[in-house]
């Protein structure tokens, strides 16, 4: 370890559990890096740097810039005298066009022009004469990530590394709310899971200006939603069209999804047009009212050039199924129920030459919203709002009184956040409620401890004094929020992919696609009588008319809850000696009678929370045994 006395998170020792690997694996993370400034601090610094025999790419000084490990592909650096420019992930701009760039570089924010246009999902670092800036993407899929060593500040794309170089410990904080809470949106869902390490956030770079100065400045705003479907429907076809055509592997083989749904057949049909081999992977699942097989077998005969991957729900691991494995040490793994399904899948996927693979995630949260749009709407054209309105309480539902109550409070986005705390622990709202808040109201995990939920109601406290809307338009704020809460959790399923050995790309979490949806109205983009209309209209031609006018969505709920009940045992037995019950953080005892409890309903469905409280728990376990091999 390239490190000065060989210095490691103090974290108390947690005793190896029977349902956890016999060994617990050392992780050779690869495509990662540490960014350090232009000073004499940051050459000390770099000594530090917890990795092997890391490769270094110097400041135009001669003092250490980037050090850490990364496949040539994937780092393209430009040289122009003091200004060095570096793209760090996927995306398809080559050394002379990076160089033509860095050569009008006087000062960061020069950078802006370059940052708008950069396709392809991927950190784009600077080095300008003495300056660094450090950005990651829109959405958090490539998150940046900062910290005080030794008096400087140095910055990564992983939490965990910089925890390894400040000693961090686990912050208590997130640990405990996350428990009592679930899952949370932005800010809060935005910070890291160590003490002293924190992120910047997405639509903001960070600057480091010397030795002991450092701050994010925020380079994004996003675009006035003022197209029309008409409009902006061309330019997201074109912008995912790009997306698509240059993910092609340099090796092996370019595979997709195609699970039935419009998110990921459009994508199989867009890799189509380039990629007469591609390798297509559908999985069927057992519940008798999920008709996603249908419509992938609709699709999968006008894809007649693609070979195919078909697996049944009966292959592979189940969720819920031990052993019970964390992928990494940066954060809890949001997915944990799935991830053994996952490595199945993976494996087939490489055995048959997949190198490349695309999937749909993303899509529902760029292409599907709520009903939150209706507060600018109403105020900027009632008529419009009151007619979408009309269709929403249809299918919801909702009562009158307190439709027009929601919709006519003016409560802010910090409001919203003391409201949350005072109220977490009520009971659920009635599946009518009107959803016209700023998110789904939070409510109390039934195994929180006493003190988690303090723990909680403090923290969202404190969130709600830093709290600002995400853009002015209610539907575009909702709308980021959505992304910027998925963005790391799909951070986390490309870490699990590339553990097996294939890369994971997901075109919908580009910017420029990104950008090219936000840029259509609100009212249209959710418009309640159309499903994901924009992805549609912009689809329509390329997609089979089937899956763009399909009004359903796969049902795979039957399925999760049989696993569940069939794990129980298993997952009891992992919460005998728990980690988070020692930190007093759950109670294992109501964990037991909730889940053997019959579920009664979407409301009282455990599988959410019980998901975060398995990653809690595994990550506890993970970052006391395994010292990370970076």
């Amino acid at each position: 370890m390239n490190t000065v006395g060989d210095r490691v998170p103090s974290i108390p020792t947690v005793l190896p559990h029977p349902l956890l690997p016999a060994r617990s694996p050392m992780y050779a993370l690869t495509n990662s890096l540490v960014v350090l400034p232009d000073s004499p601090g940051g050459v000390l610094a770099g000594r530090r740097v917890p990795h092997h025999d890391p490769k270094i790419i110097d400041h135009s000084s001669g003092r250490p810039w980037l050090i850490g490990h990364w496949a040539a592909e994937n780092l393209v650096v430009a040289d122009a005298g003091g200004v060095r420019v570096a793209v760090f992930g996927e995306c398809p701009i080559g050394p002379e066009q990076l160089t033509a760039a860095a050569a009008g570089i006087r000062t960061p924010s020069d950078l802006d022009a370059l940052a708008r246009t950069l396709p392809g999902s991927a950190h784009l670092i600077a080095s300008v004469h003495g300056r660094v800036r450090f950005q990651g993407t829109l959405t958090g899929t490539r998150q940046v990530c900062t910290a005080r060593l030794d008096g400087i500040t140095i910055a990564s794309d992983r939490a965990d590394t910089l925890a390894v170089m400040i000693d961090a410990e686990p912050d208590e904080d997130m640990l405990a709310v996350n428990i009592a809470c679930q899952q949370l949106i932005p800010p809060l869902s935005e910070r890291t899971w160590w003490r002293g390490v924190r992120r910047i956030a997405p639509d903001s770079y960070l600057l480091l200006d010397g030795e002991d100065r450092a701050r994010p400045v925020r380079w994004w705003t996003p675009p006035e939603p003022d197209l029309s479907i008409a409009e902006g429907s061309g330019q997201v076809r074109a912008a995912l069209r790009e997306a698509v055509a240059w993910r092609r592997p340099t090796r092996g083989r370019l595979s997709a999804d195609l699970s039935g749904g419009m998110d990921s057949t459009s994508l199989c049909f867009l890799a189509a047009e380039h990629t007469p081999n591609l390798l297509i992977f559908r999985r069927t699942g057992s519940s008798a009212i999920n008709d996603d097989p249908f419509y992938a077998g609709e699709a999968a005969k006008l894809l007649d050039r693609a070979d195919y991957i078909h697996l049944q729900s009966e292959d592979g691991p189940k969720v819920f199924e031990p052993p019970y494995i964390l992928p990494d040490t940066e954060a809890p793994h949001a997915l944990t129920r799935g991830v053994n399904t996952m490595d199945h899948q993976i494996q087939e996927l490489v055995r048959r030459g997949a190198t490349l693979h695309l999937a749909g995630h993303g899509g529902d949260e760029l292409f599907s919203g709520g009903a939150g749009y209706l507060h600018t709407l109403l105020r900027r054209n009632p008529l419009r709002a009151l007619r979408d309105l009309r269709v929403r309480r249809a299918l919801g539902r909702w009562p009158l009184g307190s439709t027009m109550v929601a919709l006519a409070t003016g409560a802010s986005l910090s409001s919203w956040w003391r409201h949350t705390a005072d109220h977490l622990t009520d009971p659920p709202p009635p599946p009518n409620a009107p959803q016209l808040g700023w998110a789904y109201p939070l409510r109390i995990t039934p195994w929180a401890t006493a003190d988690a939920v303090h723990t909680a109601r403090r923290v969202l406290r404190d969130i709600a004094d830093e709290a600002v809307p995400l853009a002015d338009d209610r539907g575009q704020h909702e709308a980021l929020t959505y992304l910027r809460f998925a963005g790391p959790l799909f951070r986390q399923l490309c870490r699990t992919y590339a553990n097996g050995g294939l890369r994971l790309d997901l075109p919908y979490l580009d910017d420029r696609v990104i950008e090219a949806a936000l840029a259509v109205r609100c009212e249209e983009r959710f418009n309640p009588w159309h499903y994901k209309p924009l992805l549609a209209a912009a689809m329509r031609g390329q997609v089979p008319d089937l899956i763009l006018d399909r009004r359903t969505k796969g049902e795979y709920d039957s399925e999760v809850e049989n696993a569940l009940n069939q794990h129980v045992p298993d997952l009891l037995e992992l919460f005998a000696d728990s980690a988070l019950a020692t930190r007093g953080l759950i109670d294992v005892d109501a964990l037991r009678r909730y889940l053997y409890t019959p579920v009664g309903g979407a409301d009282d469905d455990p599988a959410p929370n019980l998901e975060m409280t398995m990653g809690c728990e595994l990550w506890l376990r993970q970052v006391a045994t395994v010292r990370v091999k970076l």
